[in-house]
């Protein structure tokens, strides 16, 4: 049972979990502003995404295991604490070197999720474990979207050093708010931290997203792209290897097999491919102007204020999955919620001559967005021992993150490989790139079809309170 007030520990952790989300998209509407106000390139700008993009696809699964070792608590604060000197020093940043570095550290951020989801499955009860799951990651996918819409009018009435000045405000509470109140997990994995495993893990995750995100600058065939992804398989075999012969593997890959673990980690993949891509390229399309036979000349501020339905949708059904997974199961919601983001980008392809289609769109995506995120982690959560809940979730997480980076490199050729005289892209581009995300999507609905029911057996003298009878502790749970 919780030992101490679980609605303030989630409230610390929704905080900390939500402000890292925004941090991802907040700067994105802004970086035209801070390649003017520091002086620098339009490609050296991009690297205060790509670096916070690297950071925090080492960081998570690696601290999400330390988490698991060395106590979720302590490891939550020593990153909340590394959040906020990352924030204050992009606040102050004299130099686009600076603030690159400043977004390296920020990323370390990357392992609140799954410390956050690991701390609520050690100190709620089993009961509120699901809804707290699923209300959390409903907090970190609108965190997302509030980085899109708040953007635009954060800089154009204080300055773009305020997207960063207002975390560190709330980071700092925070922090001091978790060190007092929110109690230490008492559940700890054995072994220790494998640091070839994580040094490995970190070399072939830089090599394969590295040109993800640089080819459009590099060239897709250059040596450097083809160089690299051939270093990133070369490292990843070797990683497996190592991993599978370790005492104390990094990541269990045992548990990564489990079938309720794999498929949902596929589904992850394939989704996040299509949601990131979606969050990088409808802003731009409806900034294009009309002249390019499409968009709407929007400004920054109008285009996050046409994504706010998809903000509002993502958050509200988020929270409604955690009423609805014990009915119908996380199974289902993650299946609905793909399904939901094929049939958004489908209509998309076709329905977005007028800025209201956008909207309706994006509330049908962010639908989607809400049910799909709660789902997995709560599908993963409910499926691996609780020694593995960091290295489990922060791998989840991870291979979103990888799915998204291949979704926006390959959406970006569709949209970018075919330019007007003006340098604006087709609209046959946009087009062909949200038909191809309703296929991705399409196909996480698939591969959600294919995590395994729960099939669970009554003990004696009873039944469970949602009349499914209940499985043997020692009997390994599969996820409904």
């Amino acid at each position: 049972m919780p030992r101490k007030s679980t609605r303030l520990t989630f409230a610390v952790l929704a905080t900390g979990a939500g402000v890292f989300a925004m941090l991802q998209s907040l700067i994105a509407p802004a970086l035209p502003t801070v390649q003017h106000a520091l002086h620098t390139s339009q490609s050296t700008a991009t690297w205060v995404m790509t670096a916070y993009l690297l950071s925090a696809s080492v960081f998570t699964p690696i601290l999400g295991r330390v988490g698991d070792l060395v106590g979720k608590k302590r490891t939550l604060v020593a990153v909340l604490l590394a959040v906020l000197a990352g924030c204050l020093l992009a606040a102050l940043a004299p130099t686009i070197g600076v603030l690159i570095l400043a977004r390296v550290v920020q990323g370390v951020g990357g392992a609140l999720f799954p410390l956050s989801f690991g701390i609520i499955r050690d100190e709620f009860a089993p009961g509120e474990v699901p809804g707290s799951i699923s209300t959390l990651s409903a907090v970190i996918a609108a965190g997302g979207g509030v980085g899109m819409v708040a953007a635009g009018p954060i800089v154009s009435a204080l300055d773009y050093r305020w997207l960063f000045w207002i975390p560190v405000a709330v980071v700092a509470a925070t922090v001091v708010i978790a060190a007092r109140c929110v109690p230490e997990s008492p559940s700890r994995a054995e072994g220790s931290v494998s640091w070839l495993g994580a040094v490995l893990l970190s070399g072939w995750l830089v090599a394969l997203l590295l040109p993800l995100s640089q080819a459009a600058v590099w060239g897709w065939g250059s040596a450097k792209v083809i160089g690299l992804f051939v270093l990133a398989a070369a490292l990843l075999a070797l990683w497996l290897t190592v991993e599978a012969r370790s005492r104390s593997p990094l990541i269990d890959l045992k548990v990564m097999r489990l079938p309720a673990v794999w498929t949902t980690n596929l589904a992850a993949l394939l989704f996040g491919a299509g949601m990131y891509a979606i969050w990088s390229f409808l802003p731009g399309f409806v900034q294009t102007p009309s002249s390019a036979g499409y968009g709407f000349g929007a400004s920054v501020t109008a285009s996050g204020l046409l994504m706010l339905p998809m903000l509002v949708a993502m958050f509200l059904s988020g929270i409604l999955s955690g009423r609805l997974e014990p009915v119908v199961g996380a199974k289902a919601l993650l299946t609905t919620g793909a399904a939901l983001g094929a049939l958004a980008c489908g209509f998309l392809a076709v329905w977005h001559a007028e800025q209201w289609q956008i909207a309706v769109v994006a509330g049908l995506f962010g639908l989607g967005i809400g049910l799909a995120f709660a789902s997995m982690a709560n599908l993963v959560v409910g499926s691996v021992p609780p020694a593995q809940t960091g290295a489990a979730t922060g791998m989840n997480a991870n291979i979103r993150t990888i799915g998204g980076s291949i979704g926006a490199a390959v959406t970006g050729v569709l949209v970018t490989g075919r330019l007007q005289p003006s340098g604006l892209p087709y609209g046959s581009g946009y087009t062909h790139g949200f038909t191809l995300l309703a296929v991705l999507c399409l196909a996480a609905a698939l591969a959600a079809l294919l995590v395994p029911v729960r099939r669970t057996t009554a003990p004696r003298g009873g039944a469970t309170g949602s009349g499914a009878p209940a499985a043997p502790v020692s009997a390994p749970a599969r996820v409904r």
